[in-house]
């Protein structure tokens, strides 16, 4: 079988976008964000600087570091064009976040060429039309193009051959693999497995009473790169969500009411744009460490921002340097098939006494765009 799948992503997609926008920033350590980085080039990545850490660490780590407020359309814009790209050579293009995306090139070698010289012509046009470096993977699997594309990282090509597939795959570190994070990672360091090849060699059984069943069982089928999943062209949104760092203000309620306020008044602006309602909110605190909590709730009845904040609030810790994000509020069905929106998403109070959404607030915070690496969009 041909490896025909291609998975293209955008390198620090923000910071370079900053440093395209302001050429003086090129070749320097700068942080997309503020109280929390959002982005960090690779000459900030170079010094530890990672996506989610807090300034002050990042500043620790990087005294030279120069952080940008960041400019959202710009990032949307951009994003947009290096997608359609991808969609110059094939209409099997699905798009996971605002700067990646897998396509399958299958049936347009004969007009463009074998899939690693259509590759090579996606990353010199991005380059050479948007002045953007972006790393692509080429193999057989999704899984196994987008772990390629993190392989060639920063501004590279890494085309699998199916022959030597397993051969490839199973030298790479586990963390590499979709589903593995922090938390799994460490779970599986304590087994002793470390490389992919090691996961794929452990018990069945071993692995999901480790890890669950669900994980278990797909990572197992991950490790020998055993992934049916299709091209999906069309992805629905199925959360929408803002955030907000909140720096280092004691963590009282005079602070943090407001600021959750704000962010469910985001939402529901951008809900109600899209004749889209929602009735699980989810709330996720981060602390200084980056230790994380999160509170939902679900209601019967589509909520009013006050109303669905304040059955959120009670179960919220408290701290110091607390980093808030209203991360999602998954779609009723009934939205998400087109029906028309009911409740108060969709038909808003028209006064702010009880931090009520209302319509003259729906403009605030457009401009973010999407951001389907998280499932939902990002407001």
């Amino acid at each position: 079988m041909t490896a025909t799948i291609l998975h293209a992503d955008l390198d620090a997609f923000y910071a370079s976008v900053e440093q395209l926008l302001d050429p003086s920033l090129r070749g320097k350590p700068i942080a997309v964000g503020g109280g929390v980085v959002l982005a960090a080039s690779y000459e900030a990545k170079a010094f530890g600087v990672r996506g989610g850490m807090p300034g002050r660490r990042a500043r620790e780590l990087c005294p030279q570091l120069i952080f940008v407020g960041g400019h959202f359309k710009d990032y949307q814009r951009l994003g947009d064009a290096a997608i359609k790209v991808l969609g110059d050579f094939t209409p099997l293009v699905e798009r996971i976040s605002i700067d990646e995306a897998f396509a399958d090139v299958a049936g347009c070698t004969h007009l463009f060429g074998a899939p690693a010289e259509i590759a090579r012509t996606i990353r010199r046009r991005v380059r050479e039309e948007l002045g953007l470096p972006i790393s692509v993977g080429v193999a057989r699997t999704k899984h196994l193009a987008k772990i390629a594309s993190q392989v060639a990282k920063p501004d590279g090509l890494v085309v699998v051959d199916p022959e030597s597939e397993l051969e490839f795959l199973h030298d790479l570190p586990v963390e590499l693999m979709w589903g593995v994070g922090p938390v799994t990672k460490a779970r599986l360091a304590e087994s002793g497995v470390l490389t992919i090849g090691q996961l794929a060699r452990m018990p069945g059984r071993s692995l999901e009473r480790l890890l669950g069943p669900a994980a278990g069982e797909k990572l197992s089928a991950l490790a020998w790169n055993r992934d049916p999943r299709q091209i999906r062209t069309h992805r629905r949104a199925r959360s929408a969500g803002a955030q907000s760092a909140i720096g280092r203000k004691p963590a009282e309620e005079r602070v943090f009411r407001p600021t959750l306020a704000y962010l469910a008044d985001r939402i529901g602006g951008r809900l109600r744009a899209k004749s889209l309602a929602g009735r699980t909110v989810t709330v996720r605190v981060r602390f200084a460490d980056l230790r994380s909590v999160t509170r939902s709730v679900t209601l019967d009845a589509l909520p009013e921002s006050d109303f669905a904040v304040k059955a959120l609030i009670d179960g919220l810790p408290s701290g110091q340097d607390i980093f808030y994000r209203v991360r999602s509020v998954d779609l009723a069905d009934t939205s998400v098939t087109g029906e028309p929106a009911t409740g108060r998403f969709r038909t808003a109070p028209t006064d702010r006494r009880n931090g009520s959404f209302v319509w003259s607030g729906d403009t605030a915070g457009q401009g973010w765009g999407i951001d389907e690496s998280r499932g939902g969009m990002k407001i």
